[in-house]
């Protein structure tokens, strides 16, 4: 396991050009780094089920003088295959390229026995924050491959790295997800060496999703996600480049 700059600050700039395609964008992690991102100067896309939140993240990239982002509403619980490849044939359409995919959407209900998983909750842990990323990278992928220099992040937590009593589907599909990363890396190592490949755990956060897992918690005990936004970019920039298929 390897260790991101903690201390990473992305220069003005250092996105410039670049196109990221961000789920989860309307919230949390997925927030964040969208406005780190667009503060870099990277045109952001904003993928999320939520158009309002979509929407506040889209004024408060503008508002900051970042680059017109784009929003995609799109329910990945509910997305078919035929939904992730239209959307990236819209995105070669509208944008020409794809330098970067960040996975930021999760589905997490809460803590829970494996023994006492409701089915529903299983079905959609899976469908989120499994499938739709691995279907969406694949759609995607002949762009990001075309890229001089392109990234493809899937963000993990801690029951992704080791097994966690009560972590259940969530830390399940985390699990998986880590796997995917690191064999999709391997396999993209010979053909596109350009393309990197890696999971990021970005540690406790101030998040809906860490509220829901830990009620209890002080709302000062945890940073926000803007400090694990800011070394995450590292991976979208050409600072990382040669790393992939680690788990950071």
């Amino acid at each position: 396991m390897s260790t991101l700059p903690a201390d990473y600050q992305p220069q003005p700039g250092s996105l410039k050009d670049r196109v990221i395609l961000i789920t989860g964008a309307g919230d949390g992690l997925g927030k964040a780094t969208a406005l780190a991102a667009a503060a870099a100067g990277a045109t952001t896309i904003l993928l999320g089920r939520t158009i309002k939140k979509l929407e506040a993240t889209y004024d408060a990239i503008e508002k900051a003088g970042g680059p017109q982002p784009g929003i995609v509403p799109l329910n990945l619980n509910g997305a078919t295959w035929n939904d992730h490849l239209a959307l990236a044939e819209t995105l070669e359409a509208e944008f020409g390229r794809l330098d970067g995919l960040v996975h930021c959407a999760a589905h997490f209900t809460g803590f829970a026995r494996l023994a006492e998983l409701a089915p529903k909750d299983w079905m959609d842990s899976l469908q989120t924050n499994l499938t739709a990323a691995y279907v969406l990278s694949r759609a995607c992928l002949p762009l990001l491959e075309k890229s001089p220099d392109a990234s493809l992040v899937f963000v993990s937590d801690a029951g992704g790295r080791r097994p966690k009593a009560y972590h259940g589907v969530y830390g399940i599909t985390k699990a998986a997800v880590e796997a995917m990363a690191a064999t999709w890396a391997q396999e993209c190592a010979g053909s596109h060496p350009k393309l990197r490949i890696n999971s990021y755990y970005p540690g406790p956060m101030r998040t809906a999703i860490r509220v829901k897992g830990y009620a209890g918690e002080g709302v000062q005990e945890t940073p926000p996600p803007d400090a694990a936004a800011r070394r995450l970019l590292w991976l979208l920039s050409a600072d990382s480049c040669g790393v992939s298929g680690q788990a950071l």
